[in-house]
Formats: structure tokens, sequence, C-alpha cells
């Protein structure tokens, strides 16, 4: 059996996925051109605090929440002509996360660079 590991994943995601960082995307909101998506799980943002502003859509729920042929389609939550920017706590889910999206078919998709790490460091206001 040969498994990839995780790592391997997350290159893989990486060369095919637009990264992006954190004032960058603060750019982006601002200028309202984006759905900023935070795909930590509950427990992290009870924990850490949350980006104002971003949407929180757990990583087991991304793919479901916008497919619109899903039972758990989020109808109006985001604008699905926008930008989905993902962010996880470092980057690396929200790195698999994306490339997922686009698998599925979402053309304009990115993730932070860092994720929530690095999103503290910057201008985006944490609640």
């Amino acid at each position: 059996m040969n498994i990839k590991s995780s790592k391997t994943l997350v290159t893989e995601a990486l060369s095919k996925i637009k990264t992006i960082s954190p004032d960058e995307a603060l750019s982006m909101v601002n200028e309202d051109k984006c759905n900023l998506i935070d795909i930590r799980d509950i427990r992290e943002l009870e924990r850490d605090g949350r980006v104002e502003s971003s949407n929180h859509i757990p990583r087991g729920m991304l793919e479901f929440w916008l497919d619109p042929d899903s039972l758990y389609f989020k109808d109006g939550k985001l604008d699905m002509n926008k930008e989905m920017v993902l962010f996880c706590a470092g980057g690396m889910r929200s790195a698999l996360a994306a490339k997922t999206l686009k698998d599925m078919g979402f053309e304009k998709v990115s993730h932070i660079d860092g994720g929530f790490g690095s999103i503290k460091n910057s201008k985006f206001k944490i609640v």
C-alpha cells in the first residue's frame, strides 16, 4: 500500500491553488470582493477568537454547505460569485480545502498564507 503523506497532499494542493497574504485578504474584504471563510473547528474559535467579518464553515461541512444540490446547502449565506478566501489555524487545512473547492468547480478560490496565526498579526480585527 502506497499512502501519500499529509505533507505531500498539502504540497500538491499549494501548487494548484492561489495563496494570498492577510493584507491582500483584508483588502478584498474591505472592497467586498470575497467571502472570508474560517474553516477551523468551533472549539478553536471559542478558544482563540474569530475574525470579524468572517463566515464560519467547519472543514468537515465545507463541501456540503457550498454544494447547491446538497441537503446541507446554506442558500444565501455566501455570495457564490465572489472569491472564496479560506483560512484555518496555520494554512494546511485551508490549502486542502481550497483545492477541494477548485475540484468542485469553483474558479475564484484562495487561501491565506499562515492562516489564523498570520491573521492575528495583521490589521484584521479579532473578536
